[in-house]
Formats: structure tokens, sequence, C-alpha cells
């Protein structure tokens, strides 16, 4: 009966250390906290699966508690005002320096975009509550984060995309601008991982004049703040294929965040999955000269070939994989120029670092002023792990160059 127990025990914990333990490169600080933190995204992620076989809740359904589970009610506290406002129809969580009225004064002010894979997250998570909350004590400025809609709750893209668009214009009225107390030109974009590509986007909307307001209030933006970024349906570039096992965003998610991002037709996600998911409609505009445009990169040995024009599905969302609101890599180079100045940050074990590697080797060569973040020992989402239990220090290092990077550029 011991020798039964002890055998039941011993099997337990080979399959729970087999389970958790992950190859994660030893360079990365806190390895086995990282390890511990995935085996709970990936048992979501199973659990998601098997919910979704059975027909009990899709995929994306069950993995939405992550965003239920850190969820908070954004309060004032002694230092920051704290309401929730509807800007063109679109909710958003506007932080400000609690002020008496003799101290008002003009004040800076950033579009924060959540991050979360386009179907995930929300302002109202404790990681986003906690940025903001520091944004606005450190730089004493105005926080506008945006609770855009996900595609569970709303038509698949370009409707997440047209919410970021039309916050961003309301907020560049003079109105607007004067009711929070932003002067004009002291206005910042920011956005984290698929919403860095909207930061991007309505970056270069508005550097094409395409933010102008009705009442010839054009676009006033400072800085761009982009902090991990997905820029085109790529998903063989070297860093995906160096990192395709790396912690919290391996290959099921990212392939099935892409795909709703743009439809829930499964076509397009088993297309993706083989990186064949280039039409007709969309591989001319989809190849890039990936030699010249990486040159800033080692050689990470790693074999690279363009998405095969395979998928004949063809319509709207074909054409969407295309479209630089979806893939700001594929703005052309003249839109590029009058961007202003960015600072982008990379992570060295993250599928998406040639994205932002990419983007930073073309805003120089358009001649915008770029500092380029780039942390050897950072994994994706890493900025973000800033709330106990998964609270890593590397967070800590990453909030404090990003807010220090505000204060002397806005």
């Amino acid at each position: 009966m011991r020798l039964k127990g002890l055998f039941v025990l011993l099997s337990f914990g080979a399959f729970t250390a087999y389970y958790i333990y992950e190859p994660i490169p030893e360079d990365i600080e806190e390895r086995w906290k990282l390890m511990l933190t995935n085996c709970l995204f990936r048992s979501l992620s199973h659990l998601a699966d098997f919910s979704e076989v059975l027909g009990v809740k899709d995929y994306m359904g069950v993995m939405y508690f992550i965003t239920f589970a850190e969820r908070v009610v954004p309060v004032s506290d002694a230092r920051v005002r704290v309401t929730e406002e509807h800007f063109e129809g679109v909710e958003v969580v506007v932080y400000q320096p609690h002020q008496q009225p003799h101290q008002q004064a003009l004040r800076p002010a950033i579009i924060y975009l959540h991050g979360g894979g386009w179907c995930l997250g929300s302002s109202r998570m404790s990681p986003y509550d906690m940025l903001a909350r520091e944004m606005v004590t450190e730089l004493g400025a105005v926080v506008l984060s945006v609770e855009y809609r996900l595609p569970l709750a709303c038509p698949p893209f370009p409707v997440p995309y047209e919410d970021v668009y039309r916050v961003v214009r309301y907020v560049l009225r003079r109105d607007v601008l004067a009711r929070y107390a932003i002067p004009q030109g002291a206005l910042a974009v920011s956005g984290t991982a698929a919403r860095g590509a909207n930061a991007c986007s309505v970056s270069s909307m508005g550097g094409r004049g395409g933010l102008t307001h009705d009442s010839l209030q054009s676009v006033q933006l400072k800085v761009q703040a982009l902090l991990i970024l997905v820029l085109r349906p790529d998903l063989n570039t070297p860093s995906y294929q160096q990192n395709q096992n790396m912690p919290v965003y391996e290959d099921t998610k990212r392939y099935r965040f892409w795909a709703e991002y743009f439809s829930s037709d499964q076509i397009i996600l088993s297309s993706m999955m083989t990186n064949t998911h280039n039409s007709p409609q969309s591989a001319p505009l989809l190849k890039l000269d990936k030699r010249s445009i990486l040159r800033g990169l080692v050689d990470r040995k790693y074999n690279y070939s363009a998405p095969r024009v395979v998928w004949g599905g063809g319509g709207e969302a074909s054409r969407w994989l295309a479209d630089p609101r979806a893939s700001p890599l594929l703005v052309p180079d003249a839109a590029l120029r009058s961007l202003p100045k960015a600072y982008i940050l990379t992570c060295e074990y993250d599928v998406l670092r040639d994205d932002g590697v990419m983007y930073v080797t073309r805003l120089r060569a358009a001649g915008v002023e770029v500092t380029h973040q780039h942390y050897p020992h950072g994994f994706h989402g890493a900025l973000l792990f800033s709330v106990w239990p998964t609270d890593f220090s590397i967070a800590r290092r990453m909030t404090e160059n990003y807010i220090r990077w505000l204060r002397e550029n806005l």
C-alpha cells in the first residue's frame, strides 16, 4: 500500500515537473517564476481548446477569463482622479492629477491603448490601471485609457481600429483639449503589442493629415511610444522561429488572435497556422525586402520565406491582411516622413521582436527620430507582469525607462 502511494506521489511529481518545466534561456531573470506563470496560461489555453471541442464555449470566450481575473474598478485616490467617460461612443477611463482650482495648469496627455492580442484585455485590468496611475503621478499628465471594443463583443477588424481612431480624433478637438487642460502639441499616443499597431496606424494617418477634425484642428501628436509591436501577419520571421516555444505567447494563441481579429472563419486560422495566408490580392503588398529591413539584426541563422500564395478564400478578410491599418509596416515611405518622434520597445525572447526592429529601421530611414529600447533578457508581455504574484523585476525597469523617456520628450 505504501509503495503504491509512493508510486502515485512520484508519478504526480514527475508529471507536474514535466508540465511546468520549459527550456527557457538561462539569461532570463526569474526563470522559475516565468515557468509557473506560463503554466497558468497554458492550462487555461488547454481548457479553452477542450471547451471548444465539446461545444461548451469557444476558445476566446474561455481565454477571456484572464481579463476577468485581473479586472479592477478604477477609482480615485489621494493623488489621481479617475472618471469613466465616452468619447464618440467609445468608453475611455480618464486618469488626471488631483489638483485644487488654483493649481490648474496645462499638462501633457497620453492616449493609451491596452494590449491583449486584439481579442483580450481591458483598460480596467490591474496592470494597465497601475501603469496609468504611475504616468499621472510621475509626469503630472492626463492619461486617456481607451476601452475599445473587442471582437468578442463586436464585428472584427476594422471596428476596433475605428474605435481608437474616433477617440484620437475626438481628443484633438480644441474644446476637448481645453476641457482637460492639454496644450496643443503635448499629446502622445502609446500602445502595447497588438494595440501598438493601432498607435502606429493613427500616427501615420495623422502624418498624412487623416486626423483633421471638422473644426480644422489638425493632428498635434508630439510623440508615439510603442511598447512591443506586431505590424504585419508574417509568422515566419527569425524572431518567430527563434521564440516559437517561448512562454506566454505560444503558437496557438498568436494564430488564433491574428485570425479572429479579421474573421471567425476557420479557413483563415488554418491558413495562418501553415503560413499560407497570402491571397493573390494581398501577396504583392505583403512582400517586403526582409534582408535590407532586418539588416540591423545580427545573423540569426534562420531561413526566411515570405507567406506563400495558397489561400484562395478571397473576400474582405484577404484584403484586410494587407490593409495598413492592420499592418502598419505596409505604410509607404512617404507617409512615414512626417511622423512624430518614437520610442520603441523590443525584447530578445519575443516573437514580435523583428516587427519592432523593422519599424525602427524604416522610421530612421525616413528621417524620424527613434529611441529603440531593446531588452536582451526580455520576453513577450514582460512590461505588464507588474502585479503580485506575477511581478517581475524587468517589468519595473521597463516602466521606469518608458516613463523617463516620456518625461524627457513629451
